[in-house]
């Protein structure tokens, strides 16, 4: 065990991977604020702190449905060029200032079209934004690479456009795909014809699952619609009737042993009462076991978070070691979908050699 004393500023200096991190959920307050002055749209206050604390606020009900019913007003500034190049590049921008060398960025482009734009304009524009963002992040020495994730929502009727687009972004910044929104009562078997067109065409894609429905809701994401990786996936630990034990069920076993990647969120997780708290989150369990998890934000606003903010907490009330944020970080880096030869020149380049200076 590493007796490395860890604080905030180390932790913010280490090298950060995510895979999890929603766009409309990131913003800045202030930027919220002035977008909706620009838009005419009424927020529950216009001062950005009371705003940033309102966000926390109405995050923290225990109910996944309360909980995306925040992004009403992050969504209604998203809906013109002009506020969804700020945000994309602000979104960069502010992962790197938190120390994130690789991100996957996901939203629904179905959820910026109230304004006129199409499904189309909305990635291209996104895009732009993310690249802007890249381009003044490795200028200020802070190079950040991010790839993006296209969401279809699982409630509504237009997932299989929402693949069609990843399928024909795929060489120009869109990564994969994934399906969100309200996870129970919306199977992901329900969309099997995009995740097909997929595979088809060789585009890796996330589901999320197992966070407000439990087993049958991820084993229908791998067994049957052939996910790589699990959005969430907490609810994994249904299948491990003993986690001090470790004794695995067949579901459980599959996710371990073919190292399937799980996006864990734990503040997030504490917010729509997946988890009871920081300490008691299974992540530190599922990662001593050898789960392949990954620690994640979800949304930065909306849960008033960040990765130092993450890992610090995990080292304060769980007990994390440098070497446990690296595990997370090599794994985050190892499930990226992006090609083998830039995750391996990133983990070997950026990630070990900044934990390696922090031990």
């Amino acid at each position: 065990m590493s007796s490395t004393r860890i604080d905030t500023d180390l932790v913010r200096n280490l090298p950060k991977a995510v895979l999890h991190d929603h766009l409309d959920g990131g913003l800045r307050p202030a930027t919220v604020v002035e977008l909706a002055r620009e838009v005419g749209h009424t927020l529950p206050t216009t001062d950005p702190d009371e705003l940033a604390a309102w966000y926390y606020e109405a995050a923290n009900s225990g109910d996944l449905v309360r909980y995306i019913a925040t992004f009403e007003h992050t969504l209604a500034v998203m809906q013109t060029r002009e506020g969804l190049l700020r945000t994309a590049e602000e979104y960069v921008l502010d992962l790197a200032a938190d120390g994130v060398v690789y991100a996957e960025v996901r939203y629904a482009p179905e959820l910026n079209t109230n304004g006129g734009l199409t499904m189309r304009e909305v990635v291209e524009t996104v895009q732009e934004g993310l690249a802007a963002g890249m381009a003044k992040a490795a200028a200020a020495g802070t190079p950040v690479r991010v790839g993006t994730l296209l969401c279809g929502m699982r409630m509504f009727d237009r997932v299989q456009e929402a693949a069609e687009l990843a399928v024909a972004y795929r060489d120009a910044g869109v990564v994969g795909f994934d399906i969100a929104g309200a996870e129970d009562g919306f199977p992901p078997a329900d969309h099997l014809a995009a995740f097909e067109l997929l595979r088809r065409e060789s585009v890796p894609f996330t589901i999320h699952a197992g966070e407000a429905h439990g087993l049958p809701s991820i084993h229908q994401a791998l067994q049957v619609c052939g996910a790589q990786r699990i959005g969430h996936g907490v609810r994994i630990t249904e299948d491990i009737p003993d986690l001090a034990a470790g004794k695995l069920g067949r579901l459980a076993s599959w996710v371990r042993d073919r190292r399937i990647a799980l996006e864990m969120c734990p503040t997030s997780n504490l917010q729509t009462g997946c988890a009871t708290s920081i300490a008691e989150h299974p992540i530190t369990a599922l990662k001593d076991l050898g789960f392949r998890v990954t620690l994640n934000t979800d949304n930065r606003l909306v849960s008033g978070t960040t990765m130092t903010r993450e890992m610090s907490l995990l080292v304060e009330q769980a007990g994390w070691t440098v070497e446990d944020l690296r595990t997370v970080t090599v794994n985050a880096v190892k499930s990226a979908f992006i090609p083998f030869d830039e995750r391996k020149a990133l983990i070997e380049e950026v990630v070990l050699p900044g934990y390696a200076a922090a031990l």
